[in-house]
């Protein structure tokens, strides 16, 4: 007889990805993501196996969270190669993805677990995975066994849209994407993706250290703190920001922006843009990697208005930020999701997105949202928000009341329903059987096995 729904019991996952857990892998918000999913799958029961560009130096195949969830890391020969991180060498990695991944998964993935009688689910992140999903499918259909598994494609970005072949990736998969920002952008392409948002981990919406917080502004002796987490690109719109910093201190309002950006060049133009307008810039670097030493790095900062983050920021300390905060702008121009924002209301932050339609943002309600790329747009709330503290207070608790619908275990709920949609127009599910009112259906989550803590994004 056939299940009438998806379940920890009946069903494993493969997630396909380039980026992954590990220090090696994790380039940006597609590693938090695909590891963040895979550990929260896991951790509601499901078997999940993560294929994935891994550290040279661990081990190839790594079962964690009590077995129910495999690491593979893939490509290591060459990556052994290219130490400097996962995009290093990213062509031969690529073409060897693409050749060993496939029939890995195909034999040795989904036949066992077909022929335990489990439903299989692949999901592909990202352009580097769409010719490995069309192969995968067209081994499946070799093999006579491609109706019996779900596969869905995700696209977190417009990267490389032109690489794929979406003719074939449409006919091979279930496109998905994590936004209804970039379904738009998908629609004008032909494209009708199913939205899937992105998620954070429920440990972020534990309490944060408001001592922390409140000795991280004694510490910049500012009247307005603002904090920025992306790449340094031009769609970040760090200009913007650092703008809106100097305007505020036009005002005669002592504005410290603290910066966490990439490795990406422009990076420098954007300081010599701040220094060009009068403010001044200092790198802060931490001598260890706990929260007091991060505290450390930033003390003071010499009067700085600019304080360049040059360090890795832990999850504790990123959180302090966006709390001690008077808005953490994640003011993209192009922003498919908008993970800091997110991140930033969960820890009871005021997030300033961008007018991208985050589809988690209610302005002036749980967030501010900026419609113009003007910096004086900036200035205006920040200025308003300094007058009218209790609306402050009021942003910031809806922030967090509006976080807790976007933990993965929401989000997963979301996605299995979405999945069994699929699986039953492919006959691998027997019709639900309905009562007059359904509750909405919640995965119990079993007891974990310790973990080191979710990683989070340095990037907007």
């Amino acid at each position: 007889m056939r299940p009438a729904a998806i379940s920890p019991g009946n069903t494993i996952f493969v997630i396909l990805s380039f980026e992954g857990p590990d220090g090696y892998s994790m380039a940006g918000g597609l590693g938090v993501r695909v590891t963040n999913l895979s550990r929260s799958l896991a951790g509601l029961g499901f078997h999940t196996h993560l294929l994935f560009i891994g550290d040279p130096e661990g081990k190839g195949v790594e079962s964690t969270y009590g077995g129910r969830c495999t690491l593979h890391r893939w490509c290591q020969w060459i990556s052994e190669y290219h130490p400097e991180g996962v995009y290093q060498g990213e062509d031969g990695k690529l073409a060897d993805f693409n050749e060993s991944a496939p029939p890995f998964v195909a034999e040795h993935l989904v036949r066992p677990a077909l022929n335990q009688g489990k439903t299989v689910i692949i999901l592909g992140e990202e352009w580097h995975t769409a010719e490995a999903m069309c192969r995968i499918s067209d081994l499946l259909h070799t093999a006579g066994l491609r109706e019996r598994v779900v596969m869905f494609w995700n696209a977190n970005n417009t990267f490389s849209f032109d690489r794929i072949n979406w003719g074939r990736l449409s006919y091979a998969t279930t496109i998905t994407t994590v936004s209804r920002y970039m379904k738009h952008i998908m629609r004008g392409m032909g494209l009708n993706p199913l939205v899937v948002p992105n998620g954070i981990p429920k440990s972020l919406l534990g309490s944060v250290d408001v001592k922390a917080s409140a000795s991280l502004r004694k510490r910049l002796e500012a009247d307005l703190i603002l904090a920025k987490v992306a790449r340094w690109h031009p769609d970040k719109r760090w200009n913007e920001a650092v703008e809106a910093v100097a305007r505020l201190k036009a005002r005669g309002l002592r504005t410290v922006l603290v910066a966490r950006g990439g490795i990406e060049p422009h990076g420098e133009e954007v300081l010599y843009h701040a220094r060009s307008l009068g403010l001044k810039v200092a790198d802060a670097r931490s001598r260890g990697g706990s929260l007091q030493d991060c505290l450390n790095a930033i003390e003071g900062g010499d009067k700085a208005e600019v304080i360049n983050l040059r360090f890795r920021c832990p999850q504790d300390f990123l959180r302090i930020v966006y709390h001690a905060s008077d808005a953490v702008l994640a003011n993209s121009g192009h922003e498919p999701f908008g993970l800091v924002g997110l991140e930033a209301m969960a820890a009871g932050g005021i997030a300033f997105t961008g007018g991208t339609g985050e589809d988690y943002a209610v302005p002036f309600r749980n967030s501010i949202v900026l419609e113009t790329a003007d910096p004086g747009e900036i200035e205006a709330y920040a200025v308003y928000l300094n007058e009218h503290p209790n609306d402050g207070q009021r942003i910031r608790k809806a922030a967090r009341q509006t976080a807790r619908q976007f933990t993965w275990e929401e989000v997963i709920t979301i996605l299995v329903r979405k999945l069994e949609y699929q699986a039953r127009a492919q006959g691998l599910l027997a019709a639900p059987v309905r009562a007059a009112v359904q509750e909405p259906r919640h995965f119990d989550l079993p007891d974990l096995v310790p973990q080191r803590e979710p990683v989070v994004a340095v990037t907007a």
